[in-house]
């Protein structure tokens, strides 16, 4: 633990490095995003591109943060002041800077009434949103899962009793809604494929289902008034350690509780739909587009494709991380390789995909970033089925032998270990998929798999199962035959 005792807040900012203080006088700022989930991604990501637009215009475009379900760092962040700091760390080295864009730090039960009037605040024109997938509470098809218990207890509770982010944010556009306040843009920041518009169906599902008397109107002035844009977030921002809080406060020369550790690499691509006013975050580097598609299909076939791929390789080869595998023989070849299988796959109007790669490559290699293989690799059953089975499905057996042999990585780690799977990664699914192991030969062990993933169509395939098949042998003796 730190030894210091001057804690990070407005006063102790005269003991900060001049060129690690805010780019803002946070006491400059009104609240006028609202943002819904208090995580660390949200503060190495777009509490910074809103500060530094706000920087850039002279426009006071203050965070008013909510914590959908910790009090605790919400205080935590108020004790600080609302700062906080970010580690960028690269190749060449490291870079502490303090954060001041956020004015507000709320908690979403707590402080219900507080949030509720932020929403109804006409100088409010944008909300952002952190809250996962898991926290739209979505069925299969995308629409509310009205029977899951906390949607349930939302709906009894009414309008003031809700306790989800989703039902909290519905009563209070609806309210919004009803007082006729100026237009608003709620922006999903959620790693989903067109996360607007999967936003938008829970939000519109849950007034659907909360029926209030006055619903159609609601529902007229929430299509009216209210913009869902879609969006690309990108940023490795691994889970803080002691450690991370030893080396900011020793860069700030105050304790620090809630630093952030990202790399240096940021992008926000934004789909050009929005209500109201919102701050100029392209003046930060920020994309503005008319379509956020081409952008949503390179980023998780090119890099999440290539972060699951390195994950199931790396964990046979004994890698601990992202860095150690591309510090393989091989790693720079996977990444350049998969790139290549998958460019034909990708819409025209997109990144280059040669490029991208390029640009994956020299972020993976980055030993400052401490990116475990074992956390990438849980939840595959979710994962997989989305970034690789489309490719294969389109290009055909054997058009991609590197993207086959990650997905033979897959499966060997679904295998069962002394302590669940074997590489300890978890999975929703991981008792089906332990199943298939279970007295069976490989090729019935790698169609079950692929059954259980929904892909009954590649299970009955036999060139693929052969080839995944025949890869496992050298996979269990930790080898990676490219």
């Amino acid at each position: 633990m730190s030894t210091l005792v001057t804690g990070l807040d407005r006063a102790a900012l005269a003991r900060v490095p001049a060129d690690a203080r805010p780019l803002v006088e946070p006491g400059a700022l009104r609240p006028r995003v609202l943002h819904l989930g208090l995580g660390a991604f949200h503060r190495a990501h777009q509490a910074v591109y809103t500060e530094r637009a706000a920087a850039a215009t002279g426009e006071p475009w203050g965070i008013a943060v909510v914590a959908p379900r910790s009090a605790d760092t919400a205080a935590a962040l108020r004790a600080q002041d609302c700062l906080w700091s970010v580690t960028e760390r690269g190749a060449a080295g490291s870079r502490t800077y303090v954060v001041g864009s956020v004015v507000e730090a709320l908690a979403l039960v707590p402080d219900a009434a507080r949030v509720d009037a932020l929403l109804a605040d006409p100088e409010v024109s944008v909300v952002t949103l952190t809250i996962t997938e898991k926290g739209h509470h979505r069925r299969p098809d995308g629409s509310l899962d009205t029977a899951d218990p906390a949607v349930a207890a939302d709906l009894a509770a009414g309008p003031d009793g809700a306790r989800t982010v989703v039902g909290r944010l519905a009563a209070g556009l609806a309210a919004r809604m009803r007082a006729g306040a100026a237009p608003i843009s709620v922006v999903s920041c959620d790693n989903m494929s067109s996360n607007g518009t999967a936003l938008a169906a829970v939000v519109r599902g849950f007034v659907e289902a909360a029926s209030p008397p006055d619903r159609d109107l609601v529902l007229d002035r929430l299509a009216a008034a209210v913009t869902f844009p879609s969006t690309i977030v990108d940023r490795i921002v691994p889970a803080t350690t002691e450690a991370d809080r030893e080396a900011a406060a020793a860069a700030l020369g105050v304790a620090d509780a809630l630093p952030v550790v990202g790399e240096p690499y940021r992008q926000w691509v934004l789909e050009d739909r929005f209500a109201g006013l919102r701050p100029a975050w392209e003046r930060d580097g920020a994309l503005v587009v008319p379509d956020v598609a081409p952008y949503q299909l390179t980023k998780l076939r090119l890099l999440n494709g290539a972060h699951s791929a390195l994950a199931y390789l790396g964990l046979a080869a004994g890698a601990t991380t992202i860095a150690d595998a591309m510090a393989t023989g091989w790693g720079e070849t996977l990444v350049r390789t998969l790139a290549a299988e998958v460019a034909p796959t990708l819409p025209p109007d997109g990144p280059d995909p040669a490029a991208y790669a390029a640009d994956l490559v020299e972020r993976f290699r980055n030993p400052g970033i401490r990116h475990l293989l074992r956390q990438i690799g849980s939840d595959g059953s979710l994962k997989v089925p989305e970034r690789w089975l489309p490719v294969l499905r389109e290009r055909g057996t054997g058009q991609c032998p590197v993207l086959e042999l990650a997905l033979a990585g897959w499966v060997h780690a679904t295998r069962p270990g002394a302590r669940g799977q074997l590489h300890g990664t978890t999975d929703p699914a991981a008792e089906a998929l332990a199943a298939c192991w279970r007295g069976r030969d490989p090729e019935a062990t790698v169609r079950g798999l692929l059954d259980a993933i929904g892909a009954p169509d590649l299970a009955a395939t036999d060139g693929l199962v052969t080839s995944l098949a025949a890869h496992l042998p050298a996979l269990s003796a930790g080898r990676v035959e490219l």
